[in-house]
């Protein structure tokens, strides 16, 4: 009697089990890590959703789409976070990607209307560097000039590494060629990820890194360390916007859409900035934290259109490989 009442029980909780929906996201390192801003996430909405959220880790944000292109309509994605408006229009390309239906009121440097990819955060590219750096640079041509030590990501498999990359062409457009033969010099080494990058500077192997001007509020309010800041360069700084999307094909299309919701929700934002160190899209309830009034302003946005993304991404890629080469 006990074994058949054990072997009811046991049926029963491994049915509920199998019935309990499971959504998986596709992700960067960085936001599954213990100090991102994944396991927070996950927390609060499976408090909301009856299922399993279960985010993989899919290297740097320009990997994604590559492995997404890869497994093609076989992914097991239904949701990809951590594109950027560098690469939404390459990835609306792949076919993969579905229009969703998301309310918000953003609070975005630049309009947003697009139907497919839901925004969760945004920042601006810059070089971290010590506070105390002597003769810091305030464009690339006087970084391009010094002594300095630098530390980029690879723009073939990093946002942040793409970013650089449309930041100088934006900023000098054909004379970027020049500029990176000026930069070459400077480049200690060229990481796959952020995450690489950012730990070779903290080890004191580069004088700068390319990162976020949001960056030294993780040391301030983190670590209450006010050694880091961020380059300020009269040239302006390029915008990074940070979406997710939902796959065409998922098996959970309505789950997925109540989680891209859930992004633009409190909830979701009030995460954002002491976890992933960007300004949220949508402006938590709360404010920013304490400490992100002391980072610095660009004098000047720099933005390429998605649409326009691709072909100015391709020229800047050949630019910056053949800089690099000689």
């Amino acid at each position: 009697m006990k074994y058949l009442a054990f072997a009811t029980g046991l049926f029963a909780a491994t049915a509920a089990v199998a019935e309990t929906p499971v959504l998986t996201i596709y992700t960067y390192e960085s936001f599954v890590s213990d100090w991102g801003p994944g396991p927070a996430v996950e927390k609060a909405f499976e408090e909301t959703c009856g299922c399993d959220l279960q985010f993989v880790g899919a290297g740097d944000g320009a990997a994604l789409l590559g492995r997404l292109k890869l497994e093609g309509k076989r992914t097991k994605a239904d949701i990809v976070l951590g594109l950027d408006t560098n690469l939404t229009a390459a990835a609306l390309e792949t076919g993969l990607f579905a229009e969703t239906a998301v309310s918000a009121d953003y609070d975005l440097p630049v309009a947003w209307n697009d139907p497919v990819f839901v925004p969760y955060d945004w920042g601006y590219f810059a070089f971290v560097q010590n506070a105390d750096l002597a003769n810091a640079p305030t464009d690339f041509k006087a970084l391009a000039d010094s002594d300095l030590k630098i530390v980029i990501q690879d723009p073939r498999s990093s946002t942040p590494g793409l970013g650089l990359l449309m930041w100088v062409k934006a900023a000098y457009g054909d004379e970027a060629p020049a500029i990176w033969e000026g930069l070459s010099d400077n480049i200690v080494t060229v990481t796959k990820g952020w995450s690489e990058a950012y730990g070779l500077f903290l080890e004191g192997e580069a004088d700068m890194v390319l990162s976020y001007t949001t960056s030294p509020a993780y040391h301030l309010i983190a670590e209450s360390d006010a050694s880091k800041t961020a380059a300020k360069f009269s040239e302006g700084h390029y915008m990074q916007i940070e979406v997710a999307g939902k796959i065409a094909n998922t098996d959970q299309p309505e789950l997925a859409d109540k989680f891209l919701q859930f992004m633009v929700t409190d909830a979701f934002q009030s995460i954002i900035p002491t976890t992933n160190w960007m300004y949220p899209a949508v402006t938590p309830e709360a404010g920013l934290p304490e400490g992100f009034e002391t980072l610095i302003q660009p004098e000047k946005a720099l933005i390429v259109p998605a649409d326009q993304a691709d072909a100015v991404r391709d020229a800047a890629l050949a630019e910056w490989l053949e800089a690099l080469s000689k």
